[in-house]
């Protein structure tokens, strides 16, 4: 099945009592028991919920996967992931993160004893020297927030299974519609579900997809007991937009692309941060190992005042954190997603304070493009 069917046909089709040619919301909290301990296959909502199951079976469909799982957010997806791990384990992660993940890990999974080492997981030497003896898994995002440097999945999972750790990837930014990590080595993937695969700004979510049933059954047990699990609600409504990621991927691709290039030779942008472009360092391997390049550019301009004027001064281009949403959202990091990160970290990762990040929506490119150039003229 290709992808753009499988967006309709994966996962739970309707619903066969009925005949309704969608899930229905099982707004439950409990199910009728038919004896003491004999349940349908439901017995608590916390536990497991029809529409959350119709969701969590089409996301690992989507995924390659064997099993999905559905969280309240997606930062409790990755905090329940980051739960498999005790006390004295240690994590290689990438050093060019979303901001709630380095948050997560250095102030809370810190003092339950989990340590972690931050490295630029697109130099797998680096991944490599940073293991230690205690190491248990290795986290990354390709391409990272925000300044889109691009991870050799296949090159990180061959040094993963010679350790026998788990390999982990937030695939946020190029969705399962773009890039498949499990297929190239991955053990783990996590979503923020609220970026493009809910796709409307209207739902928070974090969805988890294992190839593993071992995994699998971890997770489960852990999902049950920390107990962050998503509604039927927000379950519908993430089901419902992501029958229409693929065609609105496509478009962010497609406009991304055309602002990424146009934004390269505007006299007042010092530098672009986009895996489309050829240019980019990470575009080769981008370009192998997923089949598009996604919405998501980082640009610089002249400082931290420059960059302000220019959010305040766009009309199309909404200022607000999170991403991937069918309206165009734009942002500055140093003082919004990565807020979080010591100012003197984040100038060594290279998030300045004049970086911009801009999420590209549907709207037509060419009033896009009219948008960033009237904001970049009115410091003028």
């Amino acid at each position: 099945m290709k992808k753009d069917t499988l967006l309709i046909h994966g996962g739970v089709m309707g619903d066969k009592a009925t005949g309704a040619v969608s899930v229905p919301i099982y707004q439950v909290s409990t199910f009728a028991q038919d004896g003491a301990g004999k349940h349908r296959g439901y017995e608590y909502a916390r536990t497991g919920n029809p529409t959350r199951d119709a969701l969590e079976r089409l996301i690992a469909d989507l995924e390659s996967g064997s099993h999905g799982l559905a969280f309240a957010s997606g930062m409790a997806a990755m905090s329940t992931v980051l739960a498999l791990y005790s006390q004295g384990d240690h994590l290689v992660m990438g050093d060019d993160v979303y901001g709630g993940t380095y948050r997560v890990l250095h102030k809370v999974f810190s003092r339950l004893g989990i340590t972690h080492t931050a490295v630029d997981t697109s130099d797998p030497a680096q991944v490599e020297k940073a293991i230690q003896p205690n190491t248990k898994a290795i986290l990354v995002e390709t391409p990272t927030n925000p300044l889109l440097k691009v991870t050799d999945l296949s090159a990180i999972a061959k040094i993963s299974k010679a350790k026998n750790l788990h390999f982990i990837v937030d695939n946020t930014f190029m969705t399962p519609y773009w890039q498949n990590p499990l297929t190239l080595g991955a053990d783990i993937v996590v979503h923020s579900a609220t970026k493009y695969l809910g796709g409307h700004s209207d739902v928070v979510s974090g969805l988890v997809v294992v190839n593993s049933e071992e995994l699998a059954e971890q997770l489960y047990f852990l999902q049950n007991s920390i107990g962050a699990v998503l509604g039927p609600h927000d379950s519908w409504l993430l089901m419902r937009g992501i029958k229409t990621l693929g065609l609105r991927m496509k478009q962010h691709e497609q406009s991304a692309r055309r602002i990424a290039e146009w934004l390269a030779d505007h006299p007042k942008v010092q530098k672009v941060f986009y895996p489309g472009l050829s240019t980019h360092p990470g575009h080769l391997i981008a370009a192998e190992q997923a089949n598009g390049f996604g919405g998501m550019i980082s640009f610089e301009v002249q400082d931290g005042e420059v960059a302000e004027k220019v959010l305040r001064s766009t009309k199309y281009f909404v200022l607000a954190e999170s991403l991937g949403a069918v309206e165009s959202l734009i942002s500055l990091p140093a003082k919004m997603t990565h807020a979080s990160i010591p100012a003197e970290r984040r100038q060594e990762l290279g998030i300045t304070d004049g970086l911009i990040r801009i999420s590209v929506g549907v709207e037509d490119v060419e009033d896009l493009i009219e948008d960033l150039s009237q904001a970049l003229s009115s410091h003028s």
